[in-house]
């Protein structure tokens, strides 16, 4: 296999106050958790586990001109990421309430200036990036009415330039007040990752090698991450892969999937085939969940 190209990856930088509950939310009282401030995003945290697979990554995103924006770019460099972060004074940089228990999660989001990234700034970053062969997208970028443009400039640029291309649906949420126009902006695709949540939104109650297959009227490739039960891959060509997911012990799922991502992003630019892709993927968001916290740990 070959070496993968630098992966220009462009979405959200976030802070997470993550907090582990010991029990069931206890609405209108108080839970017990352990609580902890890290790094987070879908887009940062991608770009950190590619970064520490050996990846050359390029993240494209918006901070707040504030204590917090320089700490999460400063991380981020530290672990090898570059980053060609826009700074917006007045806003404030995203932060993102994580509540998990037993295996699942909720959050509650401010997206601060990750809603501020502009056209301009992505088109800039692309331009400067020759050795760039890959643009990864967070599609929170799309979701959010503020940086549509951003995201969809971004999946424009990277085709005028021959880039490949790949989205992470992000939400099921955001995608349901969305609705269908969420196609039309991914449309040709050569890779789309959803989860089985945001299958269902997109492509209806079908089985998960169904789900793909029905999206890859709108993707060339289509992975269906599945949690514990692995991972399908559905191609144009007709091709379904599956691959099973390691049995570990789940400690915190925050960052999972933007593991799986980084994983399946590396082993597929360096030439694996999906089945080999699937199994980097899940073997990298298998470590993530035995781990508290979104990125790699140090």
């Amino acid at each position: 296999m070959s070496p993968a190209p630098r992966i220009i990856v462009v979405g959200d930088v976030i802070t997470d106050v993550l907090a582990v509950l010991s029990g069931p939310l206890a609405t209108g009282s108080d839970t017990a958790a352990g609580i902890r401030f890290s790094g987070g995003g879908q887009a940062a945290n991608t770009a950190a586990w590619l970064a520490g697979q050996g990846a050359a990554v390029t993240l494209v995103a918006a901070v707040g001109d504030d204590e917090t924006g320089r700490e999460r770019v400063a991380e981020l460099e530290r672990v090898g990421v570059t980053c060609a972060a826009e700074r917006h004074e007045g806003y404030p940089t995203g932060t993102v309430i994580v509540l998990t228990h037993d295996g699942e999660r909720t959050m509650v989001s401010q997206r601060g200036a990750n809603l501020r990234l502009t056209v301009e700034h992505v088109d800039r970053t692309v331009a400067e990036a020759p050795d760039a062969g890959h643009l990864h997208l967070s599609a929170y970028t799309l979701l959010d009415v503020g940086s549509r443009g951003a995201g969809l400039r971004a999946l424009a640029a990277a085709r005028e330039r021959g880039l490949t291309t790949s989205v992470d649906a992000a939400s099921a949420a955001p995608l349901r007040r969305v609705g269908t126009a969420f196609l039309t902006w991914v449309r040709d695709v050569d890779l789309l990752l959803v989860n089985t949540d945001e299958a269902t939104v997109l492509a209806g109650g079908l089985d998960p090698a169904a789900q793909a297959r029905a999206l890859t009227s709108v993707a060339r490739r289509v992975v269906v991450k599945r949690g514990a039960a692995g991972a399908v891959w559905v191609d144009r060509t007709g091709l379904v892969e599956t691959a099973p997911a390691p049995g570990v012990a789940v400690v915190d799922v925050t960052g999972a999937g933007d593991a799986f991502a980084a994983g399946l992003l590396t082993a597929w630019l360096e030439g694996a085939n999906p089945r080999a892709a699937l199994t980097r993927a899940g073997d990298l968001g298998a470590l993530a969940v035995t781990t508290v916290g979104a990125r790699p740990q140090p």
